[in-house]
């Protein structure tokens, strides 16, 4: 089973600051780069043979009444040249156990696979 956190954050901004800076300052969201969040990016970057892409990104509006919509893409299938791409990841942490990081990134990706009628091929 996978949790999925919806979040509602209401304030008030600074005067003379809106959404765009905002979102700016929160971006990209710290749950999927680690902290301190430059330094992790930076190693993200070094590691990751990949670049991200729309995934860990954000998908959202900013509506002229001043309100903002986004969410974090994670479980997104992206149809890109021909082929679908679907990337999952997890929150390593001090205590993280490899083996259950690995198969919590395999549950997470089998509600999209199963959408497409498929299944993981096991390495």
């Amino acid at each position: 089973t996978v949790w999925q956190m919806v979040s509602t954050v209401s304030g008030e901004l600074i005067s003379g600051l809106g959404a765009v800076e905002l979102l700016r300052a929160c971006f990209p969201g710290g749950s999927v780069t680690g902290c301190p969040k430059i330094r992790a990016m930076e190693i993200i970057e070094e590691l990751e043979p990949v670049r991200r892409g729309v995934y860990c990104g954000s998908i959202g509006y900013l509506s002229f009444g001043g309100a903002m919509g986004t969410s974090i893409v994670i479980r997104t299938l992206v149809l890109q040249r021909g082929k679908i791409h679907l990337q999952v990841g997890g929150a390593i942490v001090s205590d993280s156990d490899p083996e259950a990081e690995y198969e919590e990134t395999l549950a997470k990706s089998r509600a999209a696979l199963h959408a497409l009628g498929t299944e993981l091929e096991e390495w």
